[in-house]
């Protein structure tokens, strides 16, 4: 890239970056995923003209876990459907997640194919948005109840000085013309702290929906 990664700094009460592979319980990484850390991006600036491609993931809060019980709903309202009984839908689901986080995102704006538009034009404006404090929706940490500040970083941000292997992580979800989508992992390793993101190619879907 010619130009150096952005980065912003996002933190909150409470994450829950949910395993795939739980099916009934929902526990959460010990550190952000990418597709979550693209999402808090999308959600303070996004257009069409480009994707976010997330770099590096610093962990700057020692992590640490909490248990609750939620209630949730086990089936779906169809648009044909005359609604949804919450009542019968009930059920409650367990949750492993984590307090008190902070991360510090570092990602580059990737202009799509075709386009020729100056990458430097969205970075300025993401700057300029993280400034301000401003966000197409307010971000959250894996799930919408977990909502995320946002701020420039001072330059005193220091990650943990922890190092362990995470397993397969979800890197991304890949979008096909046929609208199926494929996820794709990676053996993620944290590392003093960071964890690095490796580089992908295929089309993800963006937006601040």
């Amino acid at each position: 890239m010619p130009y150096p990664p952005l980065a912003v700094k996002v933190w909150g009460e409470c994450a829950c970056f949910t395993r795939p592979e739980m099916k009934v319980e929902r526990v959460s990484y010990p550190v952000m995923t990418p597709s979550a850390a693209r999402g808090v991006l999308e959600a303070i600036f996004w257009k069409p003209e480009f994707l976010w491609q997330v770099r590096e993931i610093h962990v700057l809060k020692p992590i640490r876990h909490f248990s609750m019980l939620r209630n949730e709903v086990s089936s779906r309202m169809s648009p044909r459907s005359p609604g949804l009984d919450i009542m019968e839908s009930r059920t409650q689901r367990h949750t492993l997640g984590l307090r008190e986080v902070a991360y510090l995102i570092v990602a580059d704006a990737v202009v799509q194919t075709g386009v020729e538009a100056d990458p430097a034009k969205f970075r300025d404006q993401f700057r300029r948005r993280v400034q301000r404090g401003q966000c197409f929706h307010r971000p959250y940490l894996g799930c919408r109840e977990f909502a995320a500040f946002f701020a420039e970083p001072d330059g005193s941000e220091q990650p943990i000085e922890e190092s362990d292997s995470l397993g397969l992580m979800l890197l991304d979800v890949e979008y096909g013309a046929d609208d199926k989508h494929t996820p794709h992992f990676f053996p993620a390793e944290l590392c003093g702290g960071v964890l690095k993101v490796p580089a992908y190619d295929f089309n993800v879907r963006g937006g601040a929906a």
